[in-house]
């Protein structure tokens, strides 16, 4: 172990005066690499030295000093005094007028405007309270004389006054026209029929006194027309409607088509007191004329 621990600093000081040699002179020309050659085997580990001893630690960390106590608070400082208000100064002059421009000439009147639509009036605002009643004024010069004022109206009729004696008989008059003896006649505007069935309409002065002694008579029209009436039955164009049957408060027609509107109907109620007039005052009646048969019994067209 000796020998080996002297090669050591002996190639040591080997190498520091090789590198003072190069550093004195100038290198010369690098020679050609020499061959590699074989690698040596590999010398043995030394022993491991000894380990030296650990440094001195910084001292130990003190303990924390208690807190101090918090220190009083300063007092305010008093409040200077307000200085003195300056002086106003002085108002400047009032600079002078510029003279008025001269007045332009007046344009054209433009075309008016169409007149605005009239705004919806107003509601009437609340009635003021009255004034205090004012002074009496003196008396007035007598005015014109006012134009007449219109005719009042006719005050109510006064009672009746006592019956007078009965006149004496007057002449028989001229025998008047026969009345209708209660004929009744219905205006039915703007109906249809229904080809399936019977088209029923009520008529309620169709009583049983009606049904067992008098008669009814049905006359048609196109609705909104002027035109004269048609008795039924009545037939158009293919089109035909039949006064079919009449009870108590009621009426049937059978149409071969349908028509949901479009038809007045009018019904006359004939009893039969007037039936017996009706025959004995007009024996050539045409029945299926209406203006014949309205003439006859005083009926309203």
């Amino acid at each position: 172990m000796k020998p080996l621990r002297l090669l050591l600093p002996i190639a040591f000081i080997c190498l520091l005066s090789v590198a003072a040699c190069k550093k004195d002179k100038t290198a010369g020309p690098a020679g050609p690499a020499g061959a590699t050659g074989a690698q040596g085997a590999t010398g043995a580990t030394g022993p491991a030295g000894p380990q030296g001893p650990a440094g001195p630690a910084g001292g130990p960390v003190g303990p924390q000093g208690p807190k101090g106590d918090k220190g009083d608070t300063g007092a305010t400082g008093a409040t200077g005094a307000q200085g003195p208000k300056g002086d106003t100064g002085a108002t400047g002059a009032t600079g002078p007028t510029g003279a008025t421009g001269a007045t332009g000439a007046q344009g054209p009147i433009g075309p008016q405007g169409p007149i605005g639509a009239t705004g919806a009036t107003g509601q009437t605002g609340a009635t003021g309270a009255t004034g205090a009643q004012g002074p009496k004024g003196d008396k007035g010069d007598t005015g014109a004389t006012g134009a007449t004022g219109a005719k009042g109206a006719t005050g109510a009729t006064g009672a009746t006054g006592a019956t007078g004696a009965q006149g004496p008989k007057g002449d028989k008059g001229d025998k008047g026209d026969p009345g209708n003896a209660n004929v009744q006649n219905f205006l039915l505007v703007n109906k249809g029929v229904v080809v399936a069935g019977l088209t029923k309409f009520s008529i309620p002065a169709i009583t049983q006194a009606i049904v067992d002694e008098g008669t009814v008579l049905v006359y048609l029209r196109n609705t909104g027309t002027n035109s004269g009436w048609y008795a039924l039955p009545y037939s158009e164009a293919g089109h035909s409607i039949t006064f079919n049957d009449y009870g108590v408060g009621y009426i049937d027609l059978k149409a071969n088509f349908t028509q949901s509107s479009g038809i007045d109907f009018r019904v006359v109620v004939v009893p039969g007191t007037a039936i017996t007039t009706l025959n004995a005052t007009n024996p050539n009646l045409n029945i299926r004329n209406f203006n014949e048969v309205a003439a006859a019994l005083h009926l309203s067209n």
